[in-house]
């Protein structure tokens, strides 16, 4: 910058940048439309989740700075997003309702073009996903304080879905009322979870105050929108949602406190180099079963990043296993562990392999 430019000067540049970024935006718009006409006709995707990565991948070895890649990685979702919905909008499943950490976790996925469509359960994902009323669900797994979330591992029993991405959201809450002050708070909403995860704040802030669950923590939200002596946990996106205040900022018990999301579609992910495969099956209940199911794997060298049981409804004592693993089923040692661990199961399922999180 030179000493001599004024600040007129240096405001108008920006203006004229930002008249050359409207010019190349609608002129990408339109390009984005010829692809989408061009897909119609021969009846192909018109939504490549791979081609999106090779997009971000370009963008961040382009990238000198000063922007930092996470920036542009914001903005070219966003970019994407608003060029895709051009030619379809991608329609999108999630546990609702709006506000809540799963449509925080689809945002982030899919960019605010998408159509997004809260569901009231994670069953009604699954279906919306599987009658081809939605391209895709997102709905959550794994909690890194509260552990797996049940629902979602039973529906992949009877469900032919695949997970084709997985999205990872530091969860923070806030404590939230329609005045902002701690002294008018007379009863907290929020979801069981999400009091369970700020239950030691609670005991020491807020001893005789009594809690009550709600399905949802945009449910608590929209609760103490309406009522002037209650609050509310939930995220930041529910107090702007329904214009609340913060009480209290971050109140949960544990810091690096992170949800696991997955997304859910009716195709296999292509591999991306830096893969996730997650697979589930049953066993007969027999001497040394533990050490042959896991022994493929050792022996190939594939790595194992969490093994959950869950209960046969059907059977008592007797268990399904979900299992997660790096690499692509594609690839040799993955495919081929798997295999061999099919051999003696009484039935496996590959429940997808995607890419990552970052």
């Amino acid at each position: 910058m030179s000493k001599t430019q004024s600040l007129e000067q240096l405001r108008g540049e920006i203006d004229q940048i930002d008249s050359n970024l409207v010019k190349l935006l609608n002129q990408r718009a339109k390009v984005a439309s010829d692809v989408g006409r061009l897909k119609a006709g021969q009846d192909r995707d018109f939504h490549v989740p791979s081609r999106e990565r090779e997009v971000h991948e370009r963008v961040a070895r382009l990238n000198q700075g000063p922007l930092p890649e996470e920036a542009f990685r914001s903005i070219f979702r966003e970019i994407m997003s608003a060029c895709l919905a051009l030619e379809s909008p991608v329609k999108v499943a999630f546990l609702g309702p709006m506000a809540t950490f799963t449509h925080m976790a689809a945002m982030q996925q899919f960019g605010l073009s998408a159509q997004l469509v809260p569901q009231k359960s994670i069953p009604t994902v699954f279906e919306e996903v599987e009658k081809g009323r939605a391209l895709y669900g997102v709905v959550p797994v794994e909690n890194s304080t509260e552990g797996m979330v049940s629902h979602t591992l039973d529906m992949f029993v009877e469900s032919d879905l695949k997970i084709t991405a997985e999205v990872l959201l530091e969860v923070s809450h806030d404590l939230l009322s329609r005045t902002g002050r701690m002294e008018d708070v007379r009863k907290v909403y929020s979801h069981p979870q999400a009091l369970a995860q700020c239950r030691h704040w609670l005991e020491e802030n807020l001893p005789n105050v009594p809690l009550v669950d709600v399905a949802s923590t945009a449910l608590a939200a929209q609760i103490v929108s309406e009522d002037l002596s209650a609050a509310a946990i939930a995220g930041c996106s529910a107090a702007e949602h329904y214009g609340l205040k913060v009480v209290r900022s971050r109140i949960e018990d544990q810091v690096n406190n992170f949800t696991r999301f997955i997304v859910v579609s009716r195709k296999l992910a292509e591999p991306s180099g830096n893969d996730k495969t997650s697979i589930l099956f049953s066993v007969k209940d027999e001497p040394g079963i533990l050490y042959r199911m896991l022994e493929p794997f050792a022996r190939r060298g594939v790595n194992l990043s969490k093994i959950e049981s869950r209960p046969v409804k059907t059977k008592a004592w007797e268990y399904i296993f979900f299992l997660d693993m790096s690499g692509h089923v594609s690839e040799a040692p993955v495919g081929e562990a798997i295999e061999e661990l099919r051999s003696f199961c009484q039935f496996l399922k590959i429940l997808g392999s995607y890419p990552k999180a970052r």
